[in-house]
């Protein structure tokens, strides 16, 4: 009975964090960068990611395997297929008592003052999530590379959308 009311409890939390949109706030500019026109880049499905889901992972196989949450344009909120991917993640931080680190990350466009920042409110989503999973806020650090390192070079949509990411570093 503790276990099922546990869960129902995360369960919920995890609920009404989705629906929760004020985790992110859109520049001025409305990009994931200042000066960027906000338009859908061709070739991106509606959620900003290319059809070819470049082994996400999210949905298929274990959960654990999947190190690497996307995110859509100019956007620090978490998309319904990584939240399992954070649970278990936060369940095995958990177990474990291992640490983590959450490396945020954006696209090329804008200032990289704004990339920064953006970097790191998507970790802290990350972190939020993880620790309304059940992981100890001590055993998760954050950190936020903007721009400055992108998994994929090129100005193409795919790329971008590559490289609006959190990546999770068990140390």
């Amino acid at each position: 009975m503790k276990f099922s009311m546990k869960f129902i409890g995360i369960t919920l939390v995890l609920f009404l964090l989705a629906g929760c949109g004020s985790w992110s706030k859109k520049n001025a500019a409305g990009a994931d960068g200042a000066g960027a026109d906000g338009a859908q880049t061709s070739g991106l499905d509606g959620s900003g990611v290319g059809g070819s889901g470049y082994g996400s992972g999210a949905g298929s196989g274990d959960p654990l395997s999947q190190r690497i949450i996307y995110f859509d344009y100019d956007s620090a909120d978490v998309r319904p297929e990584f939240r399992a991917v954070i649970a278990a993640h936060a369940k095995s931080v958990s177990a474990s008592g291992k640490n983590v680190v959450l490396e945020g990350h954006s696209d090329e466009r804008g200032s990289r003052e704004y990339n920064i920042a953006l970097g790191e409110r998507r970790a802290n989503t990350v972190m939020r999530l993880m620790v309304a999973g059940g992981a100890s806020a001590s055993q998760i650090r954050t950190i936020s590379y903007g721009e400055e390192r992108p998994v994929v070079q090129g100005a193409d949509g795919e790329s971008m959308a590559q490289n609006r990411r959190v990546e999770i570093v068990y140390r």
